[in-house]
């Protein structure tokens, strides 16, 4: 086994085989490029690239404006129900392959909506027909986080509101936001998260990325946020961080993303562990894994050879996730649960450093 540089092959092994939690990825933005082509060929959209090798290369990230323009090309190769089923599945498996036990997905189904026409309901069914197929054959479970771009209308996500909601019982654990911060507030979008939280659903909103902590207290203040996408500019406002620590209010941080998208200037210059240090509750996350060139397993692999995380600190980093879930009280208790398993088992075995 290739050994990252900075890290023990004995850690290496032990990041490898963990259980995992993943509360920040996006499933449009999770497409494989192999799945890409496949959806493509069956629906005859033409994509910049023929080959796997040369969707590799197209999908290889290069700005922000190029981000933009994969994530839109591979949401607008998905026309069916069945396409939704197929990226679902796929998605479920690499999690699998990974041992991720659970997932709380990021999907965009207005997005959907508007490039195929798919309704709401129809996406929803798709998902969850992979969602049952994937904890018969992996054992692996997930839930929905239906957000909604922040360009849109407001008043339109109030219906999208409405109908999550509709949907608990369903699949669907929490309410977010996407899209560009800049220009667009919290507040702009009150009134849907107001639906949500009325119906007993979560808030769960990007903020603290792109625009700084004035995007978190608004998160917080308007939209009753539970848990923060990102969070990563909290540092600078410290009453905000004293806040954040106090509330133990988790934070889903996604290294690799904010390095391409120019929130960090590099790896090894993230404030991850200034963030840890400040006693915040620090989740990790891979946010759009192939459109960044990641895994969580990577992000993890990363931050233990950048930071110099030893294996308590990365079981301690799981178990926050585990925990921060939004599932039902038994099935959170029984997440947990797995998780300890499986920590202890790799304990028993001797796989950690």
């Amino acid at each position: 086994m290739h050994t990252r540089p900075g890290i023990p092959s004995s850690l290496e092994a032990f990041i490898r085989a963990m259980p995992k939690v993943e509360l920040h990825v996006h499933l449009e933005g999770s497409i494989r490029p192999e799945i890409l082509l496949e959806l493509a060929a069956r629906n005859g959209v033409r994509l910049p690239a023929r080959s796997v090798e040369e969707l590799r290369e197209w999908y290889t990230f290069k700005s922000f404006d190029h981000f933009v323009e994969v994530y839109l090309a591979a949401a607008g190769c998905i026309k069916t129900p069945d396409d939704v089923e197929r990226i679902t599945l796929d998605f479920l498996a690499g999690q699998a392959e990974q041992n991720v036990l659970h997932t709380e997905v990021t999907y965009t189904a207005s997005t959907q909506r508007m490039q195929s026409g798919i309704p709401l309901d129809d996406q929803l069914a798709a998902i969850n027909r992979a969602r049952d197929a994937a904890r018969r054959e992996h054992g692996v479970t997930m839930s929905l986080t239906i957000d909604y771009p922040r360009h849109l209308d407001p008043d339109e996500f109030v219906g999208v509101a409405e109908w999550a909601s509709d949907n608990m019982s369903r699949g669907v654990t929490a309410l977010g936001l996407g899209g560009p911060e800049v220009g667009y507030p919290p507040e702009l979008f009150r009134r849907a998260f107001e639906v949500a939280r009325e119906a007993g659903l979560p808030s769960v909103p990007h903020a603290g990325e792109t625009v700084g902590p004035e995007s978190i207290r608004g998160a917080l203040r308007y939209l009753n946020a539970v848990r923060i996408g990102h969070g990563v500019r909290c540092l600078e406002d410290p009453e905000l961080v004293a806040e954040l620590r106090e509330r133990q209010l988790p934070l889903e941080v996604c290294p690799t993303s904010n390095v391409c998208l120019g929130v960090a200037p590099s790896f090894s210059e993230h404030t991850l562990p200034r963030l840890v240090d400040a006693g915040l509750y620090v989740t990790l996350n891979s946010d759009d894994p192939p459109m960044f060139g990641t895994t969580l397993t990577d992000e993890y692999l990363k931050a233990s050879s950048a930071f110099g995380f030893g294996a308590p600190e990365v079981e301690d980093m799981v178990m926050k996730a585990a925990q921060a879930t939004l599932l039902g009280e038994e099935e959170k208790k029984d997440l947990v649960s797995r998780v300890e398993r499986g920590f202890a088992d790799l304990s028993e075995s001797g796989s950690q450093s």
